[in-house]
């Protein structure tokens, strides 16, 4: 694919944004609503879809078909759509519908567009919040509440100064679990049950590591932007590229992510 031209990659970024408006909105709706229920996608465990997650991928979709009808897209609700430009958007309408249905503020919407390398832009939104993260392009921002300002990662500091999270405490399988207590036992603290906000923390320069397995493209695209824009680091646990999913290793700078790589490797 070409180099996209600075018009282009300013297209790219309004249409990001106008996702996320529309994702937040389908979001809010719904959110804390009396007699919200979920349908379970699966039948080993319980993986939650609402009407939100349907309604905001719908709103997004519905965008991306009147700006970008040549883009191919890949939803976690409905699927792919192919395209013709060589560019895909890749949208999970709400990462961490367990958080959502429990009310917690840590769920989020992500959105990023990928050529045949993997993602070039980003967006981290938590609509309840009110907090969105940029990458991308030479961005690498959030707004908020806070006002606006600059993302950048953490500076190296000793693993054992490091602040560690992951969604479950049950880290995809035996061995996987095994190869995160092994790092667990040598970070300063770890914590769990933030989702994609985790994330968004490590761009934000608040935390150093966050160790996942079994995640999917949608899951880890918008992440892999955000932080890499703001100087961090986002790997499967042997150092390859990760953008179709997997197990994850995203740090915030290069010292920290090679100290638990060492560590991680099964």
């Amino acid at each position: 694919m070409r180099p996209l031209s600075d018009p282009e990659r300013a297209a790219l970024i309004a249409t990001a944004h106008a996702l996320a408006d529309a994702a937040r909105a389908a979001t809010l709706e719904h959110f804390r609503a009396d007699g919200l229920s979920a349908d379970n996608k699966v039948t080993t465990h319980f993986d939650p879809v609402t009407v939100a997650d349907r309604a905001s991928e719908a709103r997004m979709r519905e965008i991306l078909a009147e700006r970008r009808p040549d883009d191919a897209i890949l939803g976690e609700e409905f699927g792919v759509k192919p395209g013709t430009s060589g560019l895909t958007w890749v949208l999970d309408p709400i990462d961490g519908t367990r958080s959502y249905l429990s009310g917690t503020p840590t769920w989020g919407v992500l959105i990023s567009v990928a050529d045949e390398n993997g993602p070039v832009f980003g967006l981290i939104d938590q609509p309840y919040i009110g907090e969105r993260f940029c990458g991308g392009f030479g961005l690498a921002e959030m707004a908020g509440p806070m006002g606006r300002r600059p993302l950048k990662a953490r500076a190296a500091r000793p693993l054992s100064e490091a602040i560690l999270f992951t969604t479950f405490p049950e880290v995809g399988t035996e061995e996987e679990g095994a190869a995160f207590n092994r790092l667990k036992a040598r970070a300063k603290l770890t914590r769990y049950g933030l989702d994609c906000y985790a994330y968004a923390l490590i761009a934000a320069g608040q935390i150093d590591l966050v160790v996942e397995a079994g995640l999917q493209a949608y899951d880890v695209q918008a992440p892999i932007a955000v932080i890499e824009a703001a100087g961090g680091i986002v790997t499967d646990w042997q150092g390859r590229p990760v953008h179709q999913g997997g197990r994850v290793l995203a740090a915030a700078n290069a010292e920290l992510h090679r100290a638990a790589m060492e560590i991680l490797r099964v």
